[in-house]
């Protein structure tokens, strides 16, 4: 009788064990992340950027982060969106250069909520002739479900003098 007991017990001992070790744990759903759209919704942004910056009048338009920082050539970093903007009003103020952006490829991360940029930028004079041009990177993260640039910086493809 005694040894039909610790049978039992032990028999249940094992099959709780058994089944507790294999029990499947809850993954979260994956997310789908679609990235064709998030690189039309990246190259919306660029544009808007530079309608802004060709029409001479820089606003709010939500590209930069309030943490952003900017790594322009020959110069210290621009650090927080105020110091870039200011950097882009006093570069308005000098000359009447439009620029374009073209984004190439976009790699995100598997959640959605971060964005490196790689893309194509031309800056045209006046009389449309290219003065500068180059290719840039940007790191882009989802803040309250918008993308925010927080990290930039180019290099142009013409040497200085």
């Amino acid at each position: 009788m005694k040894n039909k007991t610790i049978k039992k017990v032990l028999l249940g001992g094992i099959m709780t064990l058994t089944f507790a070790c294999n029990s499947k744990k809850e993954e979260p759903p994956a997310v789908v992340v679609d990235k064709e759209q998030i690189k039309k919704e990246i190259q919306a942004k660029e544009d808007e950027f530079a309608a802004t910056y060709n029409a001479g009048v820089l606003k709010n338009i939500g590209y930069y982060a309030d943490d952003a920082t900017s790594f322009y050539q020959n110069r210290k970093p621009l650090v927080g969106k105020e110091e870039i903007i200011e950097f882009f009003k006093s570069d308005l103020g000098r000359n009447s250069n439009k620029l374009s952006f073209k984004t190439t490829e976009v790699f995100v991360s598997n959640d959605g909520n971060q964005v490196v940029e790689i893309g194509y930028f031309q800056v045209v004079d006046s009389t449309s002739t290219t003065i500068n041009r180059g290719n840039y990177m940007s790191l882009f993260e989802k803040r309250n479900g918008k993308y925010l640039c927080v990290r930039d910086m180019s290099a142009s493809d013409i040497s200085l003098q």
